[in-house]
């Protein structure tokens, strides 16, 4: 267990952002949550999670003890006649992760390929891009409760998994750490590219069964147009949740805006694509200090130079104010403020 004080964290939040950490632990393991659960100050003190800092947004230093999930490691568990079992410490990189599991031959999590973050923080967020969610291959994690300082294994049931959400954000939100993960990548593998520009990547090549390494290039290059990249530009992905709402709501909508982005859910219900929300509100390339809304994606906020996280959430509460006025529909941030 490493603790150091006053800790700079704006190397460890991809949107580059101010903040202080007033202790810092770094762990690499199960023994060093258990040390910080037994230690005679740390023990008793608040404690935040951080894993790749992809996905918070630091509105102020830190007092709480700040825990930095180290963990390393990728390994097959075992293999099924139906499936893979593979697993990574929550410290890994989740997109040198899946580009590993690709390369042993374990298919898969190519859709997921280039998201940002730690294998540990994909569980909390449920992550998922073109037709796949993390809870779609999860098998189980390892974790430590900060209380007691045990180690247990959760299952999808007990991470209760939903719309990038998780138990994780809710009861046992900064109450766990996890530190490893594991998947089970399903046998016979079978290509998911239902998703719009998936379709429009087969239509251009040609390719109609692609294979999972032509589709996890196929992501890389969307994304990659699509997006900037964290250490060119800092910022925390997808900032707002795409809102789901009722057919009657869409078609409401779609009488006022023909042209609304929106997706068909199995449920019945609708999934709007919040970029576009954003976009018809006039919001792309505008700023609010040394924040900003990407020009190439309107769902995306970034650092334009060393913008401070108050900037960047009143640029973001005048976006949700600017949707619900046209729209009736409040956008809902992903990434956590702290």
């Amino acid at each position: 267990m490493q603790i150091e004080s006053g800790v700079s964290l704006k190397p460890y939040n991809t949107f580059g952002l101010p903040a202080v950490a007033q202790t810092l632990v770094r762990v690499a393991g199960d023994a060093d949550v258990r040390r910080v659960v037994d230690h005679p100050t740390l023990g008793r003190a608040p404690k935040f999670v951080l894993g790749g800092g992809s996905n918070i947004i630091l509105t102020r230093d830190m007092p709480q003890v700040v825990l930095k999930v180290e963990v390393r490691g990728m390994r097959l568990v075992e293999e099924r006649a139906v499936a893979w079992i593979v697993e990574a410490g929550a410290g890994e990189n989740w997109h040198e992760f899946v580009a590993w599991t690709l390369a042993q031959g374990w298919p898969g999590l190519e859709n997921l390929a280039l998201i940002p973050g730690t294998v540990g923080a994909a569980p909390v967020q449920n992550i998922g891009a073109y037709g796949v969610e993390l809870q779609d291959r999860f098998d189980s994690l390892d974790a430590v409760d900060l209380l007691t300082g045990r180690s247990v294994v959760l299952g999808a049931e007990i991470c209760a998994f939903g719309y990038r959400d998780s138990v994780f954000k809710h009861s046992l939100h900064h109450r766990s750490v996890i530190t490893r993960v594991r998947f089970r990548l399903p046998k016979p593998w079978r290509p998911v590219v239902g998703y719009l520009d998936l379709e429009r990547k087969r239509a251009e090549t040609g390719i109609d069964a692609p294979s999972a390494q032509q589709v996890f290039d196929w992501v890389c290059a969307i994304r990659r147009a699509k997006l900037p990249d964290p250490a060119v530009i800092g910022n925390a992905g997808s900032f707002f949740k795409n809102p789901i709402v009722s057919p009657e709501q869409c078609r409401d909508i779609i009488g006022r805006d023909p042209e609304v982005v929106y997706y068909p859910l199995p449920d019945g219900s609708i999934k709007l694509a919040a970029g576009w929300l954003i976009d018809a509100c006039g919001w792309k390339g505008k700023t609010v200090g040394q924040a900003g809304v990407y020009e190439k994606q309107a769902l995306v906020l970034v650092n334009r130079g060393d913008a401070i996280g108050s900037e960047v959430m009143t640029l973001a509460r005048a976006i949700q104010e600017s949707v619900y006025g046209r729209f009736g529909i409040r956008l809902e941030p992903e990434p956590v403020v702290v």
